[in-house]
């Protein structure tokens, strides 16, 4: 992942409010200045098309997003994975997941044709992705690799 300057925008995953923070408080469990909850919270983000934007673009930290559907049996028996990666890099990245069902026009925006596809955001452009299932050990391999 890229070094971070003295301070960092992180959206708040509750009201999605533009939170700036000095980059050395981050693992200080910091709160969001709007709503007062955790701004980092260990969880993934159940992303819309409308939230999309807002939370890529204005996030100063990766985003990894997870493009699954319900239906799909691998993107089931990763999501415990991809939850246990998001708990670990708290602070370091984000993640969130895209319902490609619910969502079909982000799906099509990425040009997702098959799930689990992960793709690794920041500053609202797309660093790289990959498809497959993986483990958390594998997830946070491919973050920090960047």
């Amino acid at each position: 992942m890229p070094d971070t300057p003295d301070s960092l925008n992180a959206v708040c995953p509750h009201c999605e409010a533009v939170n700036r923070i000095p980059s050395a408080r981050r693992d200080e469990h910091p709160v969001c200045g709007r709503c007062g909850h955790a701004l980092f919270t260990g969880a993934s983000v159940a992303l819309s098309t409308a939230a999309w934007d807002r939370f890529t673009v204005r996030n100063d930290l990766p985003v990894v997003v997870d493009f699954w559907a319900k239906w799909c049996g691998p993107c089931r028996a990763m999501a415990p994975q991809f939850e246990q990666a998001a708990q670990r890099l708290a602070g370091r990245a984000l993640f969130a997941k895209v319902d490609t069902d619910a969502e079909p026009e982000l799906a099509g925006r990425f040009g997702i044709r098959s799930i689990p596809t992960l793709v690794l955001m920041q500053g609202g452009r797309e660093l790289k992705r990959v498809s497959g299932a993986m483990s958390a050990a594998q997830l946070e391999q491919w973050v920090a690799a960047g």
